[in-house]
């Protein structure tokens, strides 16, 4: 083995475990407050005899604390803390509503609908829903990071690459509840309760894997356009 090859190995061992430690900083505290926590405490709360409404929103406390955490730190809102905040609040406000089995799953169809149409609405603001998203994963927090970003905006690509995204995550929730919905009224109770419970997680996943890829894309393009911007 070659001297260079030596020293290029060595170099790489470090600053591969330095990102591998700085992406665990940027998504542990994000994952495990807005979704790990809250999806533990609920089941627990909800396990040990407490209202649905009564779990969703003791859970909502773990979202609360993470936007508290990331404003001492990053002196800011952090938008995915308020998407996760606001939907566990609509999610125990609709489900005081709704006493039925088949109202219940309904209800998570609308809020789902209504996740939907809130990304839509997005588009017609300054900015869309995924450029306020991609920011809290891809800038790593940070004050250079963050501006980063930001200056990306300036390129007409990157603008419809974000709009193009909102849409799309926008569209998948709103076929998402479709399909939930439809399903309320032809599967038994005991098989929609484990469809209610995979689904979500099959288009969250899909959604994630599309953005990611596409993101890889389009960083490809802007890079070949635009060498001095690319990185």
């Amino acid at each position: 083995m070659s001297e260079t090859t030596s020293e290029a190995i060595e170099q790489s061992v470090p600053e591969s475990s330095s990102k591998g430690l700085k992406l665990l900083l940027d998504w542990g505290p994000t994952l495990l407050l807005n979704i790990l926590a809250p999806i533990l405490t609920y089941n627990a709360l909800t396990g040990s005899g407490h209202s649905e409404p009564t779990a969703l929103l003791i859970s909502s406390a773990w979202p609360v604390a993470d936007l508290a955490l990331y404003f001492a730190l990053h002196r800011r809102l952090d938008e995915f803390g308020i998407f996760t905040l606001v939907t566990m609040v609509l999610g125990a406000a609709s489900a005081l509503a709704y006493n039925t089995t088949e109202l219940i799953f309904l209800k998570d169809s609308a809020l789902t609908a209504l996740i939907g149409l809130g990304f839509l609405a997005t588009l017609f603001t300054a900015r869309p829903a995924m450029f306020y998203f991609g920011r809290k994963f891809a800038s790593g927090g940070t004050p250079e990071g963050v501006a980063r970003w930001n200056g990306l905006w300036q390129y007409e690509g990157f603008r419809r690459g974000q709009r193009r995204l909102t849409v799309i995550w926008g569209v998948a929730f709103l076929v998402e509840s479709v399909v939930k919905a439809a399903l309320t009224f032809v599967l038994s109770t005991a098989t929609m309760l484990t469809v209610s419970s995979i689904m979500p997680w099959a288009f969250l996943g899909g959604l994630i894997y599309y953005t990611i890829s596409y993101g890889r894309r389009a960083r490809a393009r802007m890079q070949a356009a635009l060498p001095d911007a690319g990185a």
